[in-house]
């Protein structure tokens, strides 16, 4: 799917099928609740899923469900939980099916906690030479509970233009090779557009023996992610198949993280927005239909209509309000529209704080996202988003890292009476947590059931009246 920039600078009323999103993303809503494929493992698991799901899709709509949805923020905490570490799930990968399952049958949330982002696979890092992250056993103690992002300069300041003449050019030859290892061979490749009109030359590169090891290695790295994506199937499968559904369909970036992240960094986008501010916004602006392409790609091939962004760069404390209405909302809202205009729900993270940040974020269709915060004021981002948008979050990963079930439950049962008064709110954590305990993820699904029930809760019943 081609998304021109005209298309995603707008969330327009129309799609290029013809329809308005509300019906593109209600029929994406249907296809995600008929769940095809699944064969349930019993009709009271069949009745389970669609309980869930429409339960999360009526918060969605800022609709009255049943009862508060609650998504446990469990990351990798499957891992530990079934006795291995993280290093293990990574290279065993049966090994991380059973932990997984184990959780699986153990608690009871709304949706079913998957690896494949929370947990990678040890060894495709280890075939492609990744530099971008490390993890237990590489560059972290074996037995560290998570794998970290290595944020590097892996785009240099002068090469916006040679991005921008050419991104699949500059994606082989100068990205690749920065960021993977086994891949700096690549940069011997003659560029593709040298080779129109003479295929043949393209191949003079490929007689270098190091070349050769390098598309070796994406053949190994393909099988070795095939057989690790085929055991994170066989999980999401079966989680399927018990009742419980998956809520991720595909992935996106905000523009300015998409550069400050992953190409240029954090000293070399913050030197951008005063050196060069034309040329990032020309950059971030290109980039949004790649963005908005790769995202609806994944939730057409999930099914599944939800699009996780985190927010990295956006927070109160990193920049300030005018630049972030110059340098990040702006290219944010285009990629919130492209996505929206094709039927998905952007799932937002907003990571660190927003409160300086909810008048300026409010002007969305009502009803097309959903607002994860993380320590942002609660009472303040209901009153300010709440009728126009579904907000969620912000257990605090402190509190369920060291904290009592008891708090914990006082805490989301706050949450529930302050936020899910009238619907809009799916209760789940500041974060993902790795170092909880089970009796306090079970806490906060307690809570939901106890507090959250909107026809018997008084917390949420009074506000009916």
């Amino acid at each position: 799917m081609n998304v021109p920039r005209s298309r995603a600078a707008v969330i327009s009323p129309q799609s290029s099928a013809g329809r308005s999103w509300e019906e593109l993303r209600e029929e994406r809503f249907r296809k995600w609740l008929s769940a095809p494929g699944i064969r349930f493992i019993s009709s009271k698991a069949e009745r389970g899923y669609e309980a869930r799901l429409t339960r999360i899709i009526r918060a969605i709509r800022l609709e009255e469900p049943d009862r508060v949805p609650c998504i446990l923020p469990a990351g990798q905490f499957p891992a530990p939980h079934a006795g291995i570490t993280v290093r293990t799930a990574m290279y065993d990968y049966e090994e991380m099916k059973r932990a997984w399952r184990k959780f699986l049958y153990e608690f009871d949330g709304d949706t079913c906690v998957i690896p494949g982002v929370s947990v990678t696979s040890g060894r495709v890092h280890e075939i492609t030479k990744t530099r971008i992250s490390v993890w237990p056993g590489h560059g972290l103690r074996e037995d560290a509970g998570m794998a970290q992002f290595v944020e590097g300069e892996y785009m240099k300041a002068d090469e916006y233009d040679a991005l921008l003449k050419d991104p699949a050019d500059y994606f082989l030859r100068v990205y690749l090779p920065r960021t993977m290892g086994a891949f700096e061979p690549f940069g011997k490749l003659m560029p593709f557009h040298c080779a129109f009109g003479m295929p043949a030359a393209f191949l003079a590169g490929c007689m270098l023996p190091e070349v050769q090891e390098a598309f070796q290695a994406v053949i190994n790295a393909g099988r070795e992610l095939a057989s690790f994506r085929q055991v994170v199937a066989d999980i999401m499968k079966e989680a399927q198949a018990a009742g419980y559904p998956p809520f991720h369909g595909g992935f996106a970036h905000a523009p300015f993280d998409l550069f400050g992240d992953t190409l240029r960094g954090t000293r070399g986008i913050m030197m951008d927005m005063y050196r060069q501010p034309a040329k990032l916004e020309e950059a971030m602006e290109a980039a949004i239909p790649w963005i908005v392409e790769g995202a609806v790609s994944g939730a057409n091939a999930s099914g599944i209509p939800i699009i996780f962004m985190a927010l990295h760069k956006g927070d109160d404390s990193f920049m300030s309000l005018k630049q972030f209405e110059t340098f990040y909302w702006p290219g944010l809202k285009k990629v919130i529209g492209g996505l929206v205009a094709e039927g998905c729900v952007p799932l937002l993270f907003a990571e660190g704080s927003y409160n300086k940040r909810l008048e300026a974020v409010k002007d969305l269709p009502r009803g097309s996202v959903i607002w994860w915060f993380d320590r942002t004021d609660m009472v303040r981002a209901k009153k300010i988003l709440g009728g126009q948008n579904c907000i969620s979050g912000n257990v605090p990963t402190s509190l369920l890292c060291t904290g009592t079930p008891q708090a914990v439950k006082d805490y989301c049962r706050h949450l529930i009476e302050a936020c899910g008064k009238s619907g809009g709110y799916i209760l789940t954590g500041g974060a993902q947590v790795h170092n909880t305990t089970a009796d306090n993820l079970r806490a906060m699904m307690e809570a939901a059931k106890e507090f959250g029930d909107y026809q018997q809760s008084p917390g949420l019943i009074r506000s009916r009246a």
